[in-house]
């Protein structure tokens, strides 16, 4: 395993993180995994109450007996409201629920700027009550996850109160890039979820394996390898939900050479290559709605994309199935008001009846 130092915290984490939120529901199946994570080296451990129904902070907390002190545990609070005292109940029932004594990164929850000015940094609000938990040894580190737009990271970054980010990049949404080098720059720890794309890079695609010069193993590996591959991340969290992707992920972890950067710049080319060829099918303006039979043009262009241009097909086929009746591509009836709006003057009947076609056998 490969171990970097993350941000100016002292701390110093495996490249690859678990994120214990796709645990089997089975505890004594999960502890098992879990321990095999921590056996090859992933030292860095990010749950969430949430995560589970609560299951995953409970099954974490009994597989961490008599590991506790090799690891680095993260979980997080929900800004529910600006209540200081009711933020720090939260953090008193996630200790309970995982049964240590503190926890070495706390995250404010999924927040953003807004939610930082009007909720968090008031008046014996959270901001307020997570200083107190540092102060009293409950937790080592404050951090924050992150879902805004990437400027509003930086407003975060600055405001001095964090000492890491776990936020949102991998090889099909690249939008935080300049913002995750700005936390590097500022001493932040980085962390990162979804380096897989949310599942989407865990299907198999050639297209996105053959990226890599030489190839890789599989589209999942290619993903993390690219994530990995930037110097201004620090930890690549991975769900893993069985042994097998354990073990597979920590092989992935554990190379030295993840990518060149002639090869991270090759990948970055070829990815913005392709991103012209979606803009020529659709730019997900929206301005095609909404439809009068109710179907979702831009999520089926967006599939068919992934089928398209990615190779991403499985993914596509399953999610397109996942769709209500009335929102996939065969409910539409040519009606062609939908094309008298498109500002890229796009056929789009033409182009559902494609989408169908590929996608819903």
């Amino acid at each position: 395993m490969q171990y970097r130092e993350f941000g100016t915290t002292g701390a110093k984490v495996s490249r690859l993180g678990f994120g214990a939120m796709r645990l089997p529901d089975d505890e004594k199946q999960a502890i098992t995994i879990l321990r095999r994570a921590m056996d090859l080296g992933v030292n860095y451990l990010d749950t969430a109450p949430g995560y589970m129904e609560g299951k995953s902070e409970k099954f974490l907390g009994k597989a961490l007996r008599g590991y506790r002190e090799r690891v680095y545990l993260a979980t997080k609070n929900p800004i529910e409201d600006a209540s200081g005292d009711n933020w720090l109940r939260r953090l008193e029932a996630s200790l309970k629920r995982l049964d240590v004594d503190y926890i070495d990164f706390y995250h404010m929850w999924s927040i953003n700027w807004q939610l930082y000015q009007e909720k968090i940094d008031v008046p014996h609000g959270p901001l307020w009550a997570a200083q107190k938990a540092l102060d009293q040894g409950l937790i080592r580190h404050l951090s924050f996850s992150f879902h805004d737009k990437p400027e509003n990271m930086i407003k975060i970054i600055d405001t001095g109160h964090f000492s890491s980010v776990l936020c949102q990049y991998n090889l099909l949404d690249r939008a935080n890039e300049e913002s995750i080098a700005y936390a590097k720059a500022k001493g932040l720890g980085v962390a990162i979820m979804g380096p897989v794309g949310g599942g989407r890079l865990s299907a198999a695609s050639q297209e996105i394996a053959k990226l890599i010069r030489g190839g890789a193993k599989s589209t999942p590996e290619a993903a993390l390898r690219f994530v990995l591959s930037n110097p201004n991340v620090d930890i690549a969290l991975s769900g893993m939900g069985s042994l097998q992707m354990v073990e597979e992920n920590v092989q992935v972890a554990s190379r030295r050479d993840q990518l060149s950067g002639e090869e991270r710049e090759h990948i970055i080319q070829m990815t913005e290559s392709n991103r012209k060829l979606l803009d020529l099918y659709c730019t997900g303006c929206n301005y095609c709605l909404p439809c009068p039979r109710g179907v979702n043009i831009p999520r089926n262009f967006e599939l068919m994309n992934y089928h398209r241009i990615w190779g991403l097909t499985e993914y596509a086929k399953e999610y397109y199935q996942g769709l209500g009746i009335e929102e996939q591509a065969q409910s539409c009836r040519s009606c062609h008001l939908c094309e008298g709006k498109c500002p890229q003057k796009l056929p789009i009947a033409q182009k559902l009846q494609e989408t169908h076609q590929a996608l819903g056998k």
